[in-house]
């Protein structure tokens, strides 16, 4: 995870929201190589900044097979939300999904 002094060195990381493209809502598992996982388990790159109180956003960044997003976080040094949200605009506006919309896809 990230060492004490990394926002002294870098103004924000950006990594996955999720291990896996979205998810079809309603669903309870997911296989993931192979194995059956709780869909909780997905929280695991996310949790971790949570709870540090850093300031974060996610947005769309890609788009699996099923047409459902790929998302990405933005995780900023304490109360630099400026910096985060200016990162955001400009990865928005070259994201290959932008204007995109997802379709609803539910379990069945």
């Amino acid at each position: 995870m990230l060492n004490a002094d990394y926002f002294s060195r870098y103004d924000a990381l950006i990594t996955q929201v999720l291990p896996t493209p979205a998810h079809k809502h309603g669903i309870e598992q997911l296989v993931i190589d192979g194995q059956t996982v709780d869909v909780s388990w997905l929280q695991a790159a996310t949790v971790p900044l949570n709870v540090t109180g850093l300031p974060g956003i996610a947005l769309p960044f890609g788009q699996s097979s099923e047409g459902l997003p790929i998302n990405i976080q933005i995780t900023g040094k304490w109360h630099d939300e400026a910096t985060i949200l200016a990162i955001a605009a400009r990865l928005e506006a070259l994201s290959p999904v932008a204007g995109l919309h997802p379709r609803l896809l539910t379990a069945e």
